[in-house]
């Protein structure tokens, strides 16, 4: 197995002590479970057709809407807690692996944990208040009614959870729209989740999805009366797609993050970060390192460094041809039946034998080349020599394609991070660490796998899936002013 178990562990180890210091606290709720009627528990959110599974969401939001707080935070900890429970973790996990073909039981461990320890719930809708002469005006988050989620096969059951977490703890219901190669490991975690939600009183059918996904009942969904916001965790094509149907949508979309590495860095580090970041998972997530531009002077040592470190380094160049025949299609962009594959297995398919210890391919190549131009979801990881900082940070603009979705940079030099932040307008930009820290491992801040660089919203979460409301007493209750009502 290509997976660095020390990692493995810290990272874990990472998570869990950011719980245990109280930054995902969960309290206990006592409050009284919500009355539903007329139960059909046998299908436990899974239906037939998209028409009935959007009915039946409906439904469970018009009776959730008169759930107080306290039973929606009850409804998010009983979620929390059914993915957490170690035997549900590790079956959806292996799952996940098993049904899509990619990434990693290890990395997928990690990252279903940390979507149910680190997506924030319902204490992420802060009330605004604004009291004057005139009164009292509040401010508040609220449901936007049935949402209609599609979700990827490279993180299927990771985007359901934080999805989950965030769309519940607003007041939503959700209807699941999942690849039809997470079919079986999406219908599996659902139906776990329902279950424990009607045990703990929820309303039945406040998440669903149907038996058989495909484009036809994705169409469904993105056209019906019913659904009133749409959420696209994909591709460019399914995000551009949603953002043309008229309603409010949420699109989180490709990228093909950059890292620079400059004089000034900490080299030995910067290598090891690269390669634990690129490889985590098989460099499924969007945020993983997908080229790295190094400056000339520091490129030996940093490749030097990255194959100390688990990397496998192709130098001929007929060999890289061959690669990237390999992997790529005919017309461009990665071929799917390597996506997710780790990096012994890709180069056993082209006749080189790899220890366990090698977790990424690297090659040195142009700027224009096809693996620093786009994005493939597979530990191979292309490094461009540029003469000094600033041509690679403008080649970092380039190669990220106009996504503003991630880019990393391994610098000491403050003014020269702060330009490349400033000129990728990236929505994580991560310095001197792994890409990973920038969903919250081993940096701060909340996790999701759902990055909204298209249409704006960034690292999603509870108040993302709200529409904000405004509620007006006029001339009345502002205790301030006493020259009124005396």
């Amino acid at each position: 197995m290509d997976i660095d178990a020390n990692l493995i562990e810290k990272m874990v180890k990472q998570v869990l002590n950011e719980i245990d210091a109280g930054k995902a606290k969960a309290e206990k709720t006592t409050a009284p479970e919500v009355k539903n009627e007329n139960r059909n528990s046998a299908s436990y959110g899974i239906f037939n057709t998209m028409e009935e599974a959007i009915d039946a969401c409906d439904a469970a939001q018009k009776q959730y809407l008169f759930c107080s707080m306290a039973e929606r935070q009850k409804y998010v900890q009983t979620l929390r807690n059914v993915v957490l429970k170690q035997e549900n973790l590790e079956l959806i996990s292996r799952l996940a692996v098993e049904e899509t073909g990619m990434g990693n039981y290890p990395h997928k461990l990690i990252k279903n944990r940390l979507a149910a320890e680190k997506s924030p719930g319902i204490e992420d809708l802060e009330t605004e208040a604004l009291s004057g002469d005139d009164g009292l005006t509040l401010v508040e988050y609220c449901p936007f009614g049935v949402i209609g989620a599609i979700t990827p096969a490279t993180n299927p059951t990771e985007t359901i959870i934080c999805n989950s977490i965030g769309m519940l703890a607003a007041g939503n219901s959700i209807v699941f729209s999942p690849h039809p190669r997470a079919k079986d490991v999406t219908i599996k975690l659902i139906t776990m989740i329902n279950k424990a939600l009607e045990e703990a009183g929820a309303p039945q059918n406040l998440i669903v999805t149907v038996v058989e996904p495909s484009i036809e009942n994705t169409n469904v969904m993105m056209k019906h009366p019913k659904v009133r916001m749409l959420v696209a965790t994909g591709g460019p094509a399914i995000v551009k797609l949603v953002m043309s149907t008229g309603k409010k949508a949420i699109g989180a979309g490709a990228g093909n993050p950059p890292v620079v590495v400059d004089e000034t860095a900490d080299i030995k580090k910067a290598a090891i970060d690269i390669i634990n970041g690129c490889s985590f998972d098989n460099n499924l997530p969007c945020i993983a390192e997908k080229e790295v531009i190094a400056v000339d002077s520091i490129t030996d040592e940093l490749i030097r460094n990255m194959k100390e470190n688990g990397a496998y380094q192709v130098t001929d160049p007929a060999v890289i041809q061959k690669l990237a025949d390999l992997v790529r299609k005919e017309g461009g962009g990665p071929k799917t039946s390597f996506v997710g594959k780790s990096a012994v297995y890709i180069l056993e398919k082209i006749g080189i034998q790899a220890g366990p210890e090698v977790r990424v391919i690297i090659m040195e190549t142009p700027k224009d080349h096809p693996f620093v131009m786009e994005e493939l979801m597979m530990p191979i990881l292309p490094i461009v020599r540029t003469r000094n900082v600033d041509e690679a940070i403008d080649l970092a603009l380039i190669a990220e394609r106009g996504n503003r979705h991630t880019a990393m940079m391994h610098s000491k030099n403050v003014d020269k991070l702060t330009k490349m932040a400033k000129l990728l307008q990236t929505t994580i930009f991560v310095k001197n660490a792994p890409s990973y820290a920038g969903i919250g491992v081993g940096g701060e801040g909340h996790t999701t796998f759902t990055i909204a660089g298209p249409t704006g919203e960034g690292l999603t979460s509870a108040k993302s899936f709200c529409r904000k409301r405004r509620c007006v007493l006029s001339d009345a209750f502002h205790i301030r002013d006493f020259s009124k009502g005396l």
